[in-house]
């Protein structure tokens, strides 16, 4: 491992930060979009409502770190935010409003690990997050368009047909129709039934297609369950119409929460088995719930919990030159409260002990903005992250990637300061 004096690490940040291109300094989506650039080159250029084709970057994202697009929408506008990565590259995304609430997220959508939505957006200024899924450097390119417009990835084939040969899907049948072969959640209208959730189970090759009714408009979860298959799970109206879909939103399981109700009606979730399409995989449709939709982002490191006791913080206190935690993980965020009393530079790496753990880091300021997070660096499976940050307090959530994980890691805090 390599070492650097303060001063010299501090002034290789401040000489990378005085090489980077200039940032919008507009629009921050509660201050996930504070060092990006606008796709169109100018906040005027990046409307993708009036933009006469797509806008695209290509984006160099560094180990643990994320690239962000600043875009608006002048009008009501059905847009499509997409990320490829090169050589390789795993990109995920995640599109925020000017609040900094997530619209959208997608890893596999675009085919091949590219990353895709298409979302209905109201005007307003829009921050689109690309990060590497493995925490590692990766380059490549992002573009936002209207749905009109060019695509840069191919996308799922989300066509839900079939040979016929099998029971399945014939022809140009699409999703949803009366005439789908699909396994119907609940008999009839599932509303009742919703408080306690409705549930199914069945592999992909035996049943890929899962119908649900509602009589009144209902905000729902949808779950899918068996992290051996790895389930990816596609949301569709009655008219064979995209909704929604999600793949990993809790470890390899997948999870979709309309937080704003669906119309009264017919609904089909489409399901694929990234690993093996012949497990049974645990189909859940449910009343969407605010607190516990909130308490799996804690859980999954996603966003930071109030420091209010609701959610246990263990405080490790100031950060005076470095401090050493041992802890045994699981696919649970566990969390911790560090205290900066003066600006620097702060080094954590989470190191498995004995490789029964594959930790991952993130760290979030007293406001809950997200500063840095990391899976893998390097060859190994460890977690390293570096942020430049002010005197404050920050949250820092370590956590195993793989379900079920129980590992041991020993986690090392650094605290660096300027030359005076």
């Amino acid at each position: 491992m390599t070492f650097f004096k303060p001063h010299i690490l501090m002034a290789a940040l401040i000489a990378t930060a005085a090489a980077l291109p200039a940032t919008a300094q507009t629009a921050d989506c509660g201050g996930v979009g504070a060092n990006g650039q606008w796709v169109g080159g100018s906040e005027t250029a990046s409307d993708i409502a009036t933009a006469s084709n797509y806008q695209e970057q290509m984006a160099l994202v560094l180990a643990g770190n994320q690239y962000v697009s600043l875009f608006s929408v002048s009008a009501a506008t059905e847009v499509r935010v997409e990320a490829a990565g090169r050589g390789g590259g795993d990109p995920q995304i995640d599109l925020y409003d000017s609040t900094g609430s997530i619209v959208v997220s997608d890893d596999d959508s675009g085919g091949d690990g590219a990353a895709r939505a298409e979302v209905m957006l109201n005007p307003g200024t829009y921050c689109l997050a690309m990060k590497s899924f493995d925490g590692a450097p990766m380059t490549g390119f992002v573009r936002i368009g209207r749905a009109e417009q060019e695509a840069l990835t191919a996308g799922l084939d989300t066509s839900a047909t079939d040979g016929g040969d099998e029971g399945g899907m014939s022809g140009d049948t699409p999703v949803c129709t009366a005439d789908t072969i699909t396994m119907g959640l609940g008999v009839g209208a599932i509303d009742a039934e919703l408080a306690q959730g409705v549930v199914g189970n069945g592999s992909v090759d035996d049943s890929p297609y899962w119908r649900f009714t509602i009589d009144s408009p209902q905000a729902v979860s949808i779950l899918a369950e068996n992290v051996e298959a790895d389930p990816l799970i596609t949301l569709y109206d009655s008219t064979g119409t995209y909704v929604a879909d999600n793949d990993d939103s809790d470890g390899l399981n997948s999870r979709i929460d309309m937080s704003t109700p669906l119309a009264a009606g017919t609904y089909c979730i489409a399901v694929q088995a990234l690993s093996n399409t012949a497990l049974p995989i645990t189909i859940t449709v449910k009343t969407y719930d605010p607190a516990e939709a909130l308490q799996g982002m804690y859980n999954r490191a996603e966003a930071a919990p109030p420091m209010d006791g609701s959610v246990p913080i263990t405080d490790l206190g100031v950060i005076a030159t470095r401090q050493r935690v041992d802890a045994q993980i699981s696919d649970k965020a566990k969390w911790y409260k560090i205290d900066v009393e003066e600006g620097g530079l702060l080094v954590i790496e989470a190191i498995s002990s004995g490789d029964s753990a594959d930790p991952y880091l993130a760290l979030f300021d007293d406001l809950g903005r997200s500063v840095a997070n990391n899976d893998d660096y390097g060859d190994g499976l460890n977690a390293l992250v570096t942020a430049k940050v002010t005197a404050g307090s920050y949250l820092l959530a370590l956590k195993d990637v793989n379900s079920g994980g129980n590992g041991f890691v020993r986690m090392l805090i650094e605290r660096y300061v300027p030359a005076k």
